[in-house]
Formats: C-alpha cells, structure tokens, sequence
C-alpha cells in the first residue's frame, strides 16, 4: 500500500512538473504574438506617416494658415495612395506614361486651356516653392495699375537677413518700377522683388493679404504665401495650383516678356550691371517658351514652372522639388523629347486637330 502511495506521488509530481513548462510556453507563444501584433501596428502606422506627401508642418511651424492648408490636404488624400505617375485618361490624347523618367518630387504638364494632365507624378503634394513665388508677385503688382516708371529705391528692410541671399542691388540704389519687376522675373532679384511689394499702396501687409486674395480667386486651394519673395519655406503650394498661377501669368504681356528675357542691362545709380535669366531653356533655339520661373531654397529644391509650345501644343510645365543643379532642366527636356515622340507616333494630336475636334462639339 505504502509502495502504491509512493508511486501515485511519483505521477502527480511528474505530472506537475511537466505541465509548468507547457502552460509556460503557451504563455510566452502568446505574449510574443501580441507584441508582434504591436510591432506590425505600429509599423503599419510608421509606413503611413511617410506617405504623407512633404513634411510641410515642420518647415511652416510660424504660419498658421500654411499648416491649415497642409492640414486640409492631408485629410482629403489620407485615403488615397500616393500619386507617383499618372497617365491622362484619354486614350486618343496620351500614351505609356511609364517610358518617362522624371526626377523632380512632384510634377505636372497639362494643357494650358486645362482639362485632363498629360502626366502628373505628386500633382497635389504640398511643398515650398521658393521664388516661383514672383509670379504672384508680378501679378498683385501689375494689377494695382503702377506707374511703371517711377522711382523705387532698395531699403534696408528689402535686404535678406533670413538666409542672408546676396545682391548687387545696394541698400539706397534707385531704379524704375518697371526694371525691379525685369530683375525680379528674369534673374529672380530678391531685393528688387520686397521693394515691389513694399511700395504697393497699404504697405507690405496689404501686398501680402492681395496675394492670398487673388490665390483663393484663382481656385488655388492649397496655396499660401507668407512673403513676396519666396525666402520662406512657409510660402507652400502643389503643382496642381502652380499650373492655374501660370496660366492666369500668361495673360499679362509683361509678364511673358521679362520672365523669358534671355539677359539686359539694366542701369542702377550711374552704373550698368548685367543679368541673366535663371533659366537656360528661355535662350535655347529647341524651345518655344511663353512664360519662365525659376526658383531654390534648401526646403523647396530647385524649382521650375514654364508655359511653352511642345509638339505644336501649348502647355505648363510644374517642376518642384528637383536635386542637382540640371535635374529640373533634364525633366523639361525629357518631357519635350517625350511628347514630340508621342507626337511623331500619332498618339499625341496636334493642336490643330483639337481644335477641329472642338469646333465639332455642340455649343
């Protein structure tokens, strides 16, 4: 009996010991599947955050309305997966967008008239866009009806104490109205671009209030503009936005003028100083271009928007975030390259044919 005992005691202990570690391992089976569950969660969140288009909040911490407007878009595309390159829907207008390799962050050519873009890649991102800003610029200037030969004169106020930018144009040079908005356009001239808006009537905080004004009258959406030179990252808008600011440049004479002037000499206090435009494509025989800007800060990268004639069809080009010096001039010419072949292959029609196309539609 004792024996019988011994060994029933024996089992329950084995027993015992035995069943620690699997409800043991059970346990731990569980816990490392719950922090991978975790893990996974939170990876899953991480991927999202870096799908959002351009860390704009961080660069816009100063402006309210910049982070509004980021904000705004944010919540309208979180749903959407990024845009990277987009085909237009119409079969008889485009074809194979895949064969065009663009480098800048966010790009957009479409039709100057609108309608569906021939390609897109980050069309709605929001991001700086330096001193393509001077468009607005010339525009909120020129629609003040100036007299354009009146004297400005460079203040200490219109030097840039923000990223400390060099100028030829010293503090008390004099020159015209109309040959600040030429250096402001073609050689994009800082200095001369704050004095413009400076001299507005109401003073720089007016200036600044008609550009935003005149961005919402133009359904820009997505566009904010903090000050009238583009120094500051907080001055934030899309490609898709960019396009509507060109088309509306385009309308003003003097606007197409300067900014595709290849280089003047402009005489300042006695002396004569040459410049250039900042964009080599204005004086290339290859290109028909209407309307030039050019810009580059650290945040924004090199930047180009143009209004021009490719394969016999009128369209702005949007070039943002671009790194390296040739980058935004390499995708407009690889564009150009990309429609005259689309052209030659009867999938692009030539501006002719849609205008026969339109002149065929009722009303």
């Amino acid at each position: 009996m004792l024996i019988k005992l011994k060994t029933a005691l024996m089992c329950i202990a084995v027993l015992g010991v035995g069943l620690a570690p699997v409800e043991s391992a059970q346990a731990v089976e569980k816990s490392k599947a719950k922090v991978k569950s975790s893990s996974q969660k939170h990876k899953v969140k991480a991927v999202a955050s870096k799908g959002k288009a351009v860390p704009v909040a961080k660069q816009a911490k100063s402006a309210r309305t910049a982070r509004k407007a980021y904000a705004a878009h944010t919540a309208r595309t979180a749903h959407k997966k990024p845009v990277h390159v987009v085909a237009a829907a119409s079969a008889m207008q485009w074809q194979d967008s895949r064969v065009l390799a663009v480098q800048s962050g966010s790009a957009l050519v479409i039709d100057q008239g609108g309608g569906d873009p021939l390609y897109q890649k980050n069309a709605s991102a929001v991001a700086p866009i330096a001193s393509i800003t001077k468009l607005m610029t010339a525009m909120v200037v020129l629609d003040s009806s100036p007299s354009l030969q009146a004297p400005i004169t460079i203040m200490d106020d219109d030097v840039d104490t923000l990223r400390g930018s060099r100028s030829r144009l010293h503090v008390g040079s004099v020159m015209t109205r109309e040959s600040a908005l030429l250096l402001a356009l073609m050689s994009s001239e800082n200095r001369a671009a704050h004095a413009l808006a400076r001299n507005y009537p109401g003073g720089l905080p007016a200036f600044l209030a008609a550009m935003n004004a005149k961005a919402q009258a133009l359904g820009m959406r997505d566009t904010y503009f903090e000050d009238p030179t583009g120094l500051t990252s907080n001055n934030v808008s899309t490609a898709r936005d960019l396009a509507k600011m060109v088309a509306a440049a385009h309308r003003y004479p003097l606007i197409r003028e300067f900014s595709t002037t290849s280089e003047a000499t402009v005489e300042i206090g006695g002396r004569e100083l040459a410049y250039r435009n900042t964009n080599p494509l204005v004086s290339s025989s290859g290109w028909d271009v209407g309307l030039s800007k050019t810009g580059y800060i650290h945040e924004a990268g090199k930047c180009l928007v143009m209004q021009a004639r490719v394969a016999d069809k009128p369209v702005v080009i949007v070039l943002l975030d671009s790194a390296g010096k040739l980058t935004r001039v390499g995708d407009a010419n690889r564009i150009k390259r990309w429609m005259e072949s689309a052209q030659a292959s009867h999938k692009l029609p030539t501006q002719a044919a849609l205008s026969r196309e339109s002149a065929r539609r009722p009303g």
